[in-house]
């Protein structure tokens, strides 16, 4: 990795941004050949949006997180992972009570740690004159330079409120008519480079399953308008057990990720929301986190091979 390992950024508690996590990346695929590393395309600032892949096998599972801004933690829970998963495989070993190797076998692994670059960096480092939509920023967010609390992309939509997923009825839902700190659902679905981004990947990925990690309440939606296959209320509840968490059956929700993954493929699709607090979740909690989470993607893993 870096200076530090992942690990260690957990355990101290330190803030996870865009920076850090490209040379993360970089490290990891000095680090292991067999982990290949790219992106699926930029964001609204131009930023590259990264991606890389660990395991062979074919199951494709795909896992993203920091789709909201202030939920980067789930950016560092997902790293570690990764390299946790990587060198578990590299030694042979087991990872949290399952073959590593097996895994790799079975499952080819895409993960986007943060997808919403830009508003990460707003959140962590707030709001500078420089910033070139600085003018905007400091209306949509009703004049107040504080950023912690900012969901949305550098252009104040709700990246999870953009998929093509009944996305009329949850903007009347939402009624936010303009650019906000949050939920605010864009001018029309996909109109933002970050989902358009996360859609076309998908789609030429054609992957077999998806998890979207979010924060917090400590639960995992699993289902979309009954268009979900039988197995993702299985799949959800080892998932939760797994971690301690609950599967819920959620209503009254469109327009997000794995709703429109659900729609589109008819395939298994996950949302889950780690820890419990209000956003951001402190960095400080990210060691005691990853303990459920670790657990929760690895039983993930595992259920394709069922």
């Amino acid at each position: 990795m870096s200076d530090e390992s992942v690990g260690e950024a957990c355990r101290e508690g330190s803030e996870y941004g865009p920076e850090r996590l490209q040379a993360d990346i970089e490290a990891l695929t000095r680090k292991h050949s067999f982990v290949a590393a790219g992106s699926i395309g930029s964001s609204a600032l131009g930023r590259p949006i990264p991606f890389f892949r660990l395991g062979t096998g074919p199951f494709r599972w795909h896992f993203n997180g920091a789709c909201h801004a202030n939920e980067w933690i789930t950016s560092l829970l997902l790293m570690r992972f990764a390299e946790d998963y990587a060198d578990s495989y590299a030694r042979g070993a087991s990872f949290w009570g399952k073959s590593a190797s097996d895994l790799f076998a079975r499952c080819s692994l895409w993960i986007v740690p943060m997808l919403n670059p830009d508003g990460v960096e707003l959140v962590q480092r707030g709001l500078t004159e420089e910033h070139p939509h600085y003018r905007e920023l400091l209306r949509w967010n009703r004049g107040s330079g504080q950023f912690r609390r900012w969901k949305a992309n550098a252009r104040g939509v709700d990246l999870n409120d953009q998929f093509p997923a009944f996305w009329e009825e949850e903007r009347v839902r939402r009624a936010m008519d303009g650019p906000a700190p949050r939920d605010y659902s864009g001018e029309k679905p996909l109109s933002e480079p970050e989902a358009a981004a996360l859609a076309e990947f998908t789609e030429r990925n054609d992957f077999h399953a998806v998890l979207a990690l979010h924060t917090q309440g400590e639960e995992i939606y699993w289902n979309y308008r009954g268009g979900e296959p039988k197995e993702s209320r299985e799949w959800a509840g080892r998932m939760a057990r797994s971690a301690g968490y609950r599967a819920v059956y959620l209503e009254g929700s469109d327009a997000g990720y794995k709703d429109w993954f659900i729609a589109r493929f008819g395939r298994p699709g996950f949302t889950v929301e780690a820890g419990w607090g209000h956003n951001p979740l402190p960095p400080e909690t990210a060691d005691e986190l990853y303990d459920d989470i670790a657990r929760l993607l690895a039983e993930a893993l595992d259920c394709a091979l069922a």
